[in-house]
């Protein structure tokens, strides 16, 4: 075994306690933040500036997040939003608006998190180095760079994860559209052959239909459809906001129907019994694949403990001679 396993593996288990204990701590942090919504609207308020007020629904950690970000993340972001190139910021701001812009977050100011991110993990990097001995520079043997090293990888991870934070927050959204989309369909196909307008429909579907990201999108469309813009560029609009290959098809299939000036009640009938059978098939692949996902564990965990069991006093009483 090479000699810098063990501190290795000692490292990483370090950095997957620290990982394992954040993300308990946020786990339960959201958990109540979502029983305190729950609470507060049994009680009729939904204003959140009214919660704020007569509620302090705002916690402790709320407001000192708040006020970190009004003041190191602010003074951050506006150092890159003068120097950072545009064409980054602009990908990330993609991304915001794919996750359906979480917390409000500018494309500088994630930036600036990253910032912040990777300065920490990089502190804690160099207390692992520290901890495990590490050299630095100069090692026993000459010129060993162990402890920097672990504390540029460290540093690293911390930069990245805002951004896989931010990769996960889009998979999410368009997870819970693609399931929304087909019971919204139908609500929006009875509505329209009901004799409702394409925007009555769309608000009746705000209304009515299942609250989410989908609803969230849609709401922004009616807005737009009532400040004058046409349906076209409506849905268009919608399509490049959530930049979702089921949500695109059916803007291009209503678009293309506007168009040949196809009946709407009937593309959206089609629509909807095609999305019901691409929700059944998609159920089916993950059911075909859950076997082979299963394989892994199986192998390196469930195996290991059953051979352990079985053949783990064969070998004890083989060792001893008895």
């Amino acid at each position: 075994m090479p000699a810098w396993l063990p501190d290795m593996l000692m490292i990483l288990a370090v950095l997957a306690a620290f990982a394992a204990v954040a993300g308990v701590v946020l786990a339960f942090a959201e958990l109540a933040q979502r029983f305190s919504n729950r609470y507060l609207a049994t009680l009729g308020v939904t204003d959140e500036s009214l919660m704020e007020q007569q509620y302090g629904a705002r916690t402790a950690a709320t407001g000192a997040m708040m006020a970190f970000r009004k003041t190191l993340i602010a003074f951050l972001a506006a150092i890159i939003d003068k120097s950072a190139p545009q064409q980054t910021l602009e990908g990330i701001r993609v991304k915001l608006r794919k996750a359906g812009m979480p917390y409000e977050l500018r494309a500088s100011e994630l930036v600036a998190f990253q910032i912040v991110s990777g300065a920490v993990f990089l502190g804690l990097g160099a207390l692992v180095a520290f901890w495990l001995d590490y050299p630095f520079l100069v090692g026993e043997n000459g010129l060993d760079l162990t402890g920097t090293a672990v504390m540029l990888v460290t540093a690293l991870l911390g930069f990245l994860y805002p951004l896989l934070w931010l990769n996960d927050r889009v998979r999410i959204r368009h997870h819970l559209i693609t399931r929304a989309l087909p019971y919204n369909l139908d609500l929006l196909t009875l509505s329209v052959e009901a004799g409702l307008d394409f925007a009555a429909a769309i608000g009746k579907v705000v209304e009515k239909g299942r609250k989410g990201p989908l609803a969230d999108e849609l709401s922004i469309t009616l807005r737009e459809l009532k400040l004058g813009k046409t349906r076209e560029e409506g849905l268009r609009n919608l399509a490049a906001r959530v930049d979702l290959g089921t949500l695109t098809t059916f803007v291009n299939a209503l678009i293309q129907a506007d168009k040949m000036g196809t009946p709407l009640g009937k593309i959206l009938r089609i629509m909807s019994t095609q999305m019901r059978i691409e929700r059944t098939q998609r159920a089916e692949k993950l059911a075909n694949e859950a076997p082979v996902k299963m394989l892994f564990p199986l192998i390196g965990f469930i195996f290991p403990t059953i051979f352990l069991i079985l053949f783990g006093p064969i070998v004890y009483q083989v060792m001893h001679g008895s």
